[in-house]
């Protein structure tokens, strides 16, 4: 071994552009699956943070009047809490208004959330509907609210918020959920429904479906009968059109990454060749020294799995500065409408990047078996002669 090891310290591969193209590869890699990770990242925790990512509402759901709440500090409350994954459960109160700005009106979901210590009546507005009915922070907002009968409340815009994904309930205005009991005369054990948070580690579909399962289990085991009947609700029940492209991201990724494999693959494949054709000589006198193709492979294999952890290191180190500045400063920009964010978001995960470090040297050195099997080939008696 230390033999093979010193030879192959001798043989380089002398045309940078194969280092060159294995770090294009992995900086490609590297870059695909951290942009798909930060698109799913900040999906989760965008429609988490808007709605939760399991809801329990009753079956008469109604944001447009004072429907039958249901209690918002259940008796079954502990045991949602010890259901794996889950990081908190809070109650929320929505009711849907109208803001009138000078001769304009728009159509906005009021969504009452625990608050702190903050004033009464004050409330955090989207970016867009700031712009779209020119209201600033400290300005009075009129809402009107339709029921049995028509309620009115002058709420006041403490801060304006940049909504990080855009959907059709875009135009969410949060206000504290005390605000929103008064205005439908409840008490502060009532809500409209309870909203459950997964840990970001368990923000995939299948623990969100497997959790929902259980909480729909708990409430459904442990409701009185004076309690509102309740039922469980997922997110990707809710927006399947977000998961599914979530997913068809994923898929791209994986072509991404088998495709750069394989171009890395065959890259060192054309490089070890010549490297061999370049030392045909020196093959044929190991040969004459009494060295088996397989020993003779282990060296220029040795040689070649230098360069692609070469290219590795430089390809790993260039990606991670490039996510790390895209991170900090966004750089890189998208329109909303279309990718859901305004900026290309990436989340570097260290073990993933491991396991396609491994897997791709792994592929590639079997890649290069192919072109070792030239050196059963070479006849030393051809190739040595004096020189």
């Amino acid at each position: 071994m230390k033999n093979t090891m010193f030879i192959a310290s001798r043989l380089r591969f002398r045309r940078r552009i194969v280092t060159a193209s294995i770090a294009v590869s992995y900086l490609v890699m590297i870059v695909a699956m951290a942009v798909s990770s930060g698109f799913r990242s900040e999906v989760s925790d965008a429609l988490s943070q808007m709605g939760g990512d399991i809801q329990l509402c009753p079956s008469n759901l109604n944001f447009l009047d004072e429907a039958q709440p249901v209690d918002a500090a259940p008796a079954y409350l502990p045991l949602l809490q010890e259901v794996r994954g889950v990081e908190s459960v809070e109650p929320a109160v929505y009711r849907a208004g109208i803001v009138k700005t000078g001769d304009d009106i728009h159509g906005v979901l009021v969504k009452g959330v625990q608050t702190g210590d903050s004033v009464a009546l004050d409330v955090s507005i989207p970016r867009r509907l700031s712009e779209m009915g020119g209201i600033g922070v400290g300005d009075k907002m009129l809402t009107y609210f339709v029921g049995a009968k028509v309620k009115a409340r002058s709420f006041r815009v403490a801060s304006v918020y940049d909504p990080v994904i855009e959907t059709d309930e875009r135009l969410v205005v949060y206000a504290d959920i005390k605000d929103m009991q008064r205005l439908n005369g409840w008490t502060a054990d009532q809500a409209s429904m309870l909203e459950v948070r997964m840990k970001p580690q368990f923000r995939d579909e299948e623990h969100i479906e497997e959790a929902t399962q259980e909480v729909g289990f708990i409430a459904y085991a442990h409701s009185s009968d004076e309690q509102s009947s309740v039922f469980a609700s997922s997110t990707p029940s809710r927006y399947p059109q977000l998961f599914d492209w979530l997913d068809l991201l994923d898929f791209n990724v994986l072509f991404v990454l088998v495709l750069m494999m394989i171009v890395a693959g065959f890259n060192m494949i054309s490089g070890l060749l010549i490297t061999l054709f370049e030392n045909i000589y020196t093959i044929g006198v190991f040969k004459a020294m009494g060295m088996t193709d397989r020993s003779i492979a282990k060296v220029f294999l040795t040689s070649s799995a230098a360069t692609v952890l070469k290219g590795m290191l430089i390809g790993n180190t260039a990606a991670v500065v490039l996510c790390l500045l895209q991170d900090k400063l966004h750089l890189l920009k998208l329109d909303p409408a279309n990718y859901f964010v305004s900026f290309v978001p990436v989340d570097i995960n260290p073990l993933s990047v491991l396991c396609v470090d491994v897997i791709s040297l792994a592929v590639i050195m079997l890649l290069l078996l192919i072109p070792c099997a030239f050196i059963s080939r070479v006849d030393p008696a051809d190739t040595v002669r004096v020189r």
